[in-house]
């Protein structure tokens, strides 16, 4: 286990978050999102922010993926391809400002919106237009670079399209690989280095990798309504549990 540890990691730490890449990884394919934040959250807990985004981006990169990989002909290709436009802008954007955000009040931020878009009025710009697409990818890659898992915020997005359980799973999973890819992609602009983390990285996405094919195999018994039903109300606990990180942070 030496091989996954680090100053900050000890071996029985290391072991707990690649079992839980697996276990979470799961619960995203099985139930549509929510696994990404609830790594997040763990890792939150033992690790720092500045830390915990890259890291966890890199094992959420390949968790999308695998989901991808195994989803890919029910993708919309026209949301995919404007969301990713807009979060080209958002994470150029994001270049410049990323080492002097206050990451934990971010979370409130995220998480109200969150909330906002799957109990509050629906936004006059129509879920299908090309600027409500791009104005998606813009702001969820923006803010991804600070929160980390900005899962819920594409899921609201994506929400209001009412996709079938495999046309939301595809979609939602290639632009998440994007979003993590340019996550990737700034992170090392700026200078940090991940070459120490890809032993512990690795396996977690293996893990990972185990968790989708059983999710998958899952979600494709499981009732739509039901789906989406279960799927609202998991996005509710987590952005609650997201915004009130961020509260906590803000009054500190």
């Amino acid at each position: 286990m030496d091989l996954f540890t680090t100053d900050l990691i000890s071996p029985m730490l290391a072991l707990v978050f690649v079992l839980l890449a697996g276990f979470t990884s799961f619960f995203s394919a099985a139930f549509g999102a929510g696994g990404g934040l609830m790594l997040l959250v763990v890792m939150a807990s033992f690790m720092p922010m500045t830390l915990v985004v890259p890291i966890h981006g890199l094992v959420q990169l390949g968790s999308n993926i695998n989901r991808l990989l195994l989803s890919f002909k029910h993708i919309d290709k026209s949301m995919f391809i404007y969301f990713t436009l807009g979060g080209a802008a958002g994470a150029v954007l994001s270049s410049f400002i990323v080492s002097n955000i206050q990451f934990d009040v971010m979370k409130l931020v995220a998480g109200v919106f969150v909330i906002y878009i799957l109990w509050g009025k629906t936004p006059l710009l129509h879920s299908r237009s090309i600027l409500w697409r791009l104005a998606g990818g813009f702001a969820t890659t923006f803010i991804s670079m600070f929160i980390g898992a900005s899962g819920p915020l594409v899921g609201s997005c994506l929400h209001m399209s009412n996709y079938s359980k495999m046309r939301f799973t595809a979609t939602f999973s290639s632009i998440m690989s994007t979003q993590h890819l340019f996550k990737a992609g700034v992170y090392g602009v700026v200078g940090f280095s991940f070459w120490q983390w890809l032993p512990l990285v690795g396996a977690m996405i293996l893990s990972g990798a185990i968790g989708t094919w059983l999710g998958i195999r899952l979600l494709n018994h499981i009732p739509t309504d039901k789906f989406k039903c279960i799927f609202k109300y998991i996005l509710t606990l987590l952005a609650l549990q997201l915004a009130w990180q961020g509260f906590k942070s803000l009054c500190n």
